[in-house]
C-alpha cells in the first residue's frame, strides 16, 4: 500500500496524481501535440527529463506511464508548489488543487491566489484563482480546482480518459475511459523514483485490456488542441 498523506510531509499520492490525470488524460505512445511536439504519457515532452520519442510506434502499457508521470510531477512541479507554501503544511486537496493548477499554468510562484492564501484571505484567493481562465475553456477546470482547494470537492473518480494514436497524423483519438486508483496505487506503493531516462524495458504493445472494455468517449484531450 502507498503511504498515507501526511501534511507535515506533503508528497503525491495516488488521490492527488488520479485528480490530474482526469484533467488531462493519457495517451500511451508518442504523439504530436497541436504545436508538434512529441509527446507522451500524461503530456509529457523531452523537457520534463524524460526522452519521450522511444515511445514513438511503441505504446506502453499505463503502470509504465504512470510511473513516469508521477516521477515528473515528483521531480518538475512538487518543489515549486511546496515552495509557494512555504512553512504552512497543506492538506491532500489543498495539494492537489495546487499541483493541478502549476501543472496546467506553472504560474504558482507568481499567483495572486496563493499569497493570498498565504496572507489568510482566503476569499479573496477563492476569487482570485479565476483570474487564470484564459482563454475562457480554462473555466472549467479553474472551478474544479477552485473547487478542490477551498471546499475540499474531489472531481476525479479514479478513471481517466486513455487515447490510440492515429497514423500517419500522430494525433489521439477515440478515448476511452478506465479505471486508474488501483494502478496508482501501486505505483506509489513503490517508492524508488523512475529514472529520468533510464532506457525502457519492453512494455505490452497496449494498453490493459480494461481499455478496450471501457466505455468510449467523444470529447479531446484539450491540452493537445492548445485549449489547456
Amino acid at each position: 500500500m502507498s503511504k498515507p498523506y501526511d501534511p507535515a510531509a506533503p508528497d503525491i499520492t495516488p488521490r492527488i496524481a488520479a485528480e490530474l490525470i482526469a484533467h488531462e488524460g493519457i495517451v500511451c505512445e508518442a504523439y504530436l501535440d497541436s504545436v508538434g511536439v512529441w509527446t507522451w504519457s500524461v503530456g509529457l515532452t523531452d523537457a520534463s527529463g524524460h526522452k519521450v520519442g522511444r515511445y514513438r510506434d511503441n505504446p506502453q502499457s499505463l503502470s509504465h506511464c504512470m510511473a513516469v508521470f508521477v516521477w515528473a510531477l515528483r521531480r518538475n512541479y512538487l518543489p515549486a508548489v511546496l515552495a509557494a507554501f512555504g512553512s504552512y503544511e497543506p492538506q491532500e486537496h489543498e495539494l492537489a488543487a495546487a499541483l493541478s493548477f502549476h501543472w496546467n499554468t506553472g504560474g504558482i510562484a507568481r499567483a495572486d491566489w496563493m499569497k493570498q492564501v498565504m496572507a489568510g484571505d482566503r476569499e479573496a484567493a477563492r476569487a482570485a484563482m479565476l483570474n487564470w481562465a484564459r482563454p475562457a475553456s480554462l473555466l472549467g477546470r479553474r472551478r474544479k480546482e477552485q473547487a478542490l482547494f477551498f471546499d475540499g470537492i474531489w472531481s476525479e473518480d479514479g478513471k481517466a480518459l486513455v487515447y490510440a494514436v492515429a497514423k500517419p497524423s500522430y494525433r489521439p483519438v477515440n478515448g476511452k475511459r478506465v479505471a486508474v486508483a488501483d494502478l496508482l496505487a501501486n505505483v506509489l506503493a513503490d517508492e524508488g523514483d523512475t529514472p529520468a531516462d533510464a532506457p525502457a524495458a519492453p512494455e505490452p504493445a497496449a494498453p490493459p485490456a480494461s481499455a478496450c472494455n471501457a466505455e468510449p468517449q467523444l470529447s479531446w484531450l484539450r491540452r493537445i488542441f492548445g485549449l489547456s
